[in-house]
């Protein structure tokens, strides 16, 4: 298998603290009102699903690899794709806003405000684009439309 991009999507470390300042305010609360072995076992099962939960968000990847654009679990062959255009974090909000199109492909991250924009060329695809957060809009364009002339 030939990687041509990889890119995975994973949550900013500050999400991470946020998450982390809510289990401990909850943890403070919770060990002045209850016996310290429930306040620590709720605080434990909280912080795991906290983990778990921005693991989990944060794994979808963005791979073009042998041809084919992997996005999250969707996937699509370059013979499918038309052009591939990197949008900037206005043109993003725009494109996923009052321009967006409901039949679209959407990977959308929060925390990414730049995305690329590929267009598919399958009749028989009822998704007339992909929209996709990333950090590398321009690279991941350029590979992408390198991918589709091939």
């Amino acid at each position: 298998m030939v990687t041509a991009y990889d890119e995975r999507l994973h949550v900013p470390l500050r999400w991470w603290v946020q998450g982390s300042m809510l289990v401990i305010s909850l943890f403070l609360a919770l060990v002045v009102a209850t016996p310290a072995a429930l306040a620590f076992s709720v605080t434990a099962v909280c912080l795991l699903m906290l983990v778990g939960a921005l693991r989990s968000y944060g794994a979808a990847r963005v791979v073009v690899a042998d041809g084919v654009l992997r996005v999250g679990r969707a996937q699509i062959e370059a013979r499918h794709l038309g052009d591939a255009e990197p949008l900037d974090a206005e043109q993003t909000r725009r494109a996923a806003g009052v321009e967006a199109d409901a039949r679209a492909f959407l990977m959308l991250r929060p925390y990414l405000s730049r995305a690329v924009k590929v267009a598919v060329t399958d009749p028989a695809d009822p998704a007339p684009y992909w929209l996709v957060s990333t950090r590398h809009p321009d690279e991941l364009a350029d590979v992408v439309r390198t991918m589709t002339r091939s």
